[in-house]
């Protein structure tokens, strides 16, 4: 499987390289955006490439992006990405890239939990409620949410993290009307996922949305949805709560770099060895052909 760690477009002007996508420019109201198989952990990029991981990603935001287009428009095109570059660059698109609208991008993450993990868990434990919202006493870790709970996070320059705010302060930010219907869109984006995901015995425990807003100013879901990277995947059949369930992402990453205690979680990044790198490997590729009944396509 061949492997891309960064892309070298030299037919489309760069507009800029993220933690794992890169992104070039279509014309002025386009964007060609390549994933990457770089990893990033606790905001920091890893070094190896994890590969195959870029083609996951996109193929599983398209996934979604088709299932869950009656909620809310996107910011796919359906221009194929092997027509706006070179044909010596047709290598590096191929099944890892979209040609998406260019939109104003709203500068705050949609965050919603379904399950009190992670983050949430912390914040429960400290003061009996996520992000402000006061929950019932006595959850466990991984005990499923009475109902989904809203929380987004102010988006953070690339190596920093996001810091999760309230919904006031978002109201403020960008405006209580966007900011009611981005809630709504999103519950009701989660519900459907889970729902189907349900089916094919996932778990998911949460996720995060992005959003932008065209010419128009008429609301979309870009970048990535409900990716492995996006949102904790868990396989319903080794789900328990009251312990943190295996996850279909880079929960070995995770893991390994949590045992480097001289690693501070910063840049530069320590290096990954190789059976770090196959474990999460896999562990993405089983993600796509258990949500989706299908391998994925090289």
């Amino acid at each position: 499987m061949n492997s891309l760690y960064q892309s070298s477009i030299q037919s489309l002007p760069l507009l800029g390289h993220g933690k794992v996508r890169d992104n070039y420019a279509v014309g002025d109201d386009k964007i060609l955006i390549v994933t990457t198989d770089r990893l990033s952990a606790f905001d920091v990029v890893m070094n190896e490439p994890i590969p195959g991981k870029g083609m996951v990603l996109n193929q599983m935001s398209d996934f979604w992006f088709d299932k869950l287009g009656h909620i809310v428009p996107n910011h796919l095109t359906g221009v194929a990405p092997e027509s706006v570059v070179a044909p010596s660059e047709v290598e590096q698109v191929r099944g890892r890239a979209v040609v998406a609208k260019r939109l104003q991008p709203i500068m705050v993450e949609a965050v919603v939990r379904g399950y009190i993990i992670g983050s949430g868990w912390k914040d429960y434990q400290a003061t009996g409620s996520i992000c402000g919202i006061q929950l019932p006493a006595g959850l466990r870790q991984a005990d499923k949410l009475p109902e989904p709970l809203f929380t987004p996070a102010a988006k953070a320059d690339l190596g920093e993290h996001d810091e999760n705010i309230s919904f006031a302060e978002m109201e403020t930010r960008i405006g209580a009307e966007l900011a009611e219907k981005i809630r709504s869109i999103s519950i009701a984006l989660y519900t459907a996922a889970a729902e189907y995901a349900a089916t094919r015995g996932i778990i998911i425990a949460d996720t995060k949305f992005e959003f932008g807003l065209d010419k128009d100013g008429v609301l979309h879901l870009m970048d990535e949805v409900l990716t492995a990277d996006s949102s904790r995947f868990w396989p319903a059949d080794s789900y328990a709560p009251d312990m943190s369930p295996p996850s279909f992402d880079k929960q070995f990453v995770r893991d390994y770099l949590e045992t480097l205690t001289e690693w501070n979680k910063t840049a530069p990044a320590p290096a990954l060895p190789a059976d770090v790198i196959n474990k999460t490997q896999a562990k993405y590729l089983e993600a796509i052909e258990r949500l989706t009944g299908q391998p994925l396509k090289v």
